[in-house]
């Protein structure tokens, strides 16, 4: 073999150490989510931690898409200018978009040759209404979220927002938001809701993680005219999963697999949202 052929390239390592070292983007990401779990208030035993990200768009305060002078994927501190805004609401051929792109995945996902596992499809009609707090200063409300066809409640809780990175995507259609919140399990509430939201949700399930393509319908009393709005967002399925990841985040004591599980959900979570990132089309409001 003549080794001086500049085409005959030889097999390199990944690194001088033989090692690749965990992406900074994603390990911002991780340090952010694992953050936000770790000092989380103790709001009860019941509590699930709800880690996500929404497809939306990032608007300046004159509602124009956001503009910076960056020509990648950006995490945006989480201190920046309050006047940003993130919209998640897209058109409804942007939803239609999604929803074939999705169904055509969760087809091609069964055959043989496909290289990931496949995609498991559910079709769910609910019902959320919304409850001011008995506590005048809880700024959050009830949420009772009800089977749209037997009115059976499956969810009484409400939401609390932990903290959210931003990322601005310029060579893209759509940015995307992580979320970090806590759902707690509260009692039912009494009275009237302020105003209900019809979710007609075409959820994707993929080994770890829950893929949402939502219709939803609010309706309210100081508004007789009904909004209808379409959102995607991905959700880590298993909080329990979760949990127990960050808490072995580093623990030299734990095994090696357990050490390094929470940054390789992470790193999933983020291919994922980047992937539906990627396949946004010019389709928002």
């Amino acid at each position: 073999m003549n080794n001086s052929n500049p085409a005959n390239l030889p097999p390199l390592s990944v690194s001088i150490l033989g090692v690749e070292p965990l992406d900074e983007f994603i390990r911002e990401i991780a340090d952010f989510v694992h953050h936000m779990i770790m000092t989380r208030p103790n709001a009860g035993p019941d509590t699930r931690v709800e880690v996500e990200a929404k497809v939306g768009v990032l608007r300046d305060k004159a509602s124009n898409r956001l503009m910076l002078p960056v020509l990648v994927e950006t995490i945006l501190s989480p201190n920046i200018d309050s006047d940003l805004r993130f919209e998640t609401n897209m058109s409804a051929a942007q939803h239609k978009h999604y929803n074939t792109l999705l169904n055509q995945l969760q087809q091609t996902s069964r055959e043989p040759t496909h290289p990931s596992s496949p995609l498991e499809y559910k079709h769910v009609k609910v019902v959320d209404s919304f409850y001011a707090s008995d506590n005048p200063r809880d700024r959050e409300k009830i949420r009772v979220t009800r089977d749209e066809k037997t009115g059976v409640a499956h969810e009484i809780m409400t939401k609390i927002r932990l903290g959210d990175l931003n990322i601005y995507c310029p060579k893209r259609a759509a940015d995307w938001r992580v979320s970090v919140n806590l759902e707690i399990p509260v009692a039912h509430p009494v009275g009237t809701p302020t105003h209900t939201r019809r979710k007609d949700r075409i959820c994707y399930s993929h080994e770890e993680f829950n893929i949402d393509l939502t219709q939803v319908t609010t309706t309210s009393s100081s508004n007789p005219l009904p909004e209808v709005t379409h959102e995607l967002e991905l959700e880590i399925a298993r909080p329990s999963l979760l949990l127990f990841a960050a808490s072995r985040r580093g623990d030299m004591n734990a095994p090696e697999h357990e050490r390094n599980a929470f940054d390789e959900l992470i790193r999933s979570f983020v291919n994922n949202a980047r992937i539906l990132v990627k396949n946004a089309s010019d389709g928002w409001h």
